[in-house]
């Protein structure tokens, strides 16, 4: 089972996968509609408006959380 490097889903079926392409190793999630992989601040600003949204989490609080969570996944580890 392949694991999105920008996220960490598990991708278990052709629909997880950007544009049903199984070549690719980060989920439809993490995709723009061109089926290219999001930049880090994108997807910064998304999971931390989500925490924000679910958690009732402070903005900055929200976004430095997520800035920790995302730079331990492989796509990220550099930023």
């Amino acid at each position: 089972m392949k694991m999105c490097i920008a996220c960490g889903m598990p991708m278990t079926q052709i629909a997880d996968y950007p544009r049903y392409d199984i070549s690719k190793n980060y989920c439809k999630l993490c995709a723009k509609s061109d089926g290219s992989m999001k930049s880090f601040d994108e997807k910064l600003e998304e999971l931390t408006l989500r925490y924000v949204e679910e958690h009732s989490m402070d903005y900055q609080v929200a976004k430095e959380t997520a800035r920790i969570i995302l730079k331990k996944l492989p796509a990220w580890k550099r930023w």
